[in-house]
């Protein structure tokens, strides 16, 4: 199910996450060659795909909130 970001955070390990408009958080890393985000290394970047779409695999689960 396509849920847009509401914000996101650092994890433990200084890893981007998006929060989802649905409650539930994703990774968005940027780990090229196999996953490419410019995006998310800068504050602009990250600002700029607020309101983005995104897969949510835990609705599609039916998975409780993760906030």
């Amino acid at each position: 199910m396509q849920q847009p970001i509401v914000g996101y955070h650092l994890d433990s390990e200084q890893h981007w996450v998006a929060e989802l408009e649905c409650g539930h958080c994703q990774h968005v890393r940027h780990n090229p060659p196999w996953v490419v985000r410019n995006w998310v290394t800068t504050e602009m970047g990250r600002a700029a795909m607020l309101g983005h779409y995104l897969g949510c695999k835990k609705c599609d689960e039916n998975a409780p909130r993760d906030y």
